[in-house]
């Protein structure tokens, strides 16, 4: 029997290359009992951040599982291979900042170990050739640890920027959803500091508790399913209307 029944993926793969299945058939091949539950292959290239406000908000809501996890803008560079263990499963992935909000959601980092890099792995492609046959083989308990890591060296995104005043929140945009939703860095809490009536970004804007709180068209302050403020348009998409990207700062008040 496996000691974990699923192994979770996420990555900035897409679904147009062969780059997901691959990973797939090293699973399948390793650990043939394991089932993989993919999270998202639709991260935009590269970025880091959203892959993992992405997986952090996933994996409280997944079984006990390895979690692999590949957003790797410096593959084949000197940044490390990980395996972090948490009271709530394993994360697997590159060490530059991916996996620490999704190890913080499962319970905070037990340990850390790096991963060998096959001289046969290509040098642009560990997600098939290290992460998901170190996922597999942590997934029914072939995996020999590997050097141990201080948790404390492990790379860290930038905490992001919340400011609270007398009637106004500033906080970085987190994520944008599919939707246009916009979730800020700000936690749901906050949203009890403002009045019903508020402006974001010079648009006039209602706090509620869900989209149609909002007329059609209007804009609603809410806290999010991931508990996070967050800001929508009732049939329509609050990023466009506000102008704004991952990173920028939002002001409501």
């Amino acid at each position: 029997m496996p000691e974990f029944d699923y192994v979770s993926f996420t990555t900035d793969y897409g679904l147009s290359d062969g780059f997901v299945a691959s990973c797939h058939g090293q699973i399948a091949r390793l650990a043939p009992p394991v089932k993989i539950i993919d999270v998202t292959h639709l991260i935009a290239p590269g970025d880091v951040t959203r892959g993992a406000a992405v997986l952090a908000q996933t994996v409280p809501y997944l079984p006990t599982s390895v979690h692999l996890a590949v957003v790797d803008p410096g593959v084949g560079t000197q940044r490390r291979a990980v395996v972090l263990h948490t009271p709530k499963g394993v994360l697997v992935g590159p060490d530059n900042g991916l996996l620490i909000w999704a190890a913080d959601a499962l319970g905070g980092i037990t340990s850390a170990h790096e991963l060998s890099t096959p001289d046969t792995a290509s040098r642009t492609f560990h997600g098939r050739d290290v992460f998901a046959p170190a996922a597999a083989r942590l997934a029914v308990g072939s995996l020999p640890p590997g050097p141990a890591i201080d948790p404390h060296s492990l790379v860290r995104l930038p905490d992001p920027v919340v400011a609270i005043g007398e009637g106004w929140i500033e906080a970085e945009v987190l994520t944008i959803d599919r939707f246009g939703n916009v979730q800020l860095a700000a936690p749901g809490a906050y949203l009890q500091q403002l009045p019903d009536s508020v402006t974001v970004g010079g648009c006039r804007a209602m706090r509620g508790e869900t989209f149609s709180d909002a007329p059609s068209g209007g804009m609603v302050v809410f806290a999010d399913s991931a508990n996070q403020l967050a800001i929508a348009v009732n049939g329509g998409r609050a990023a466009v209307m506000l102008a704004v990207n991952p990173g920028d700062i939002v002001r409501i008040s």
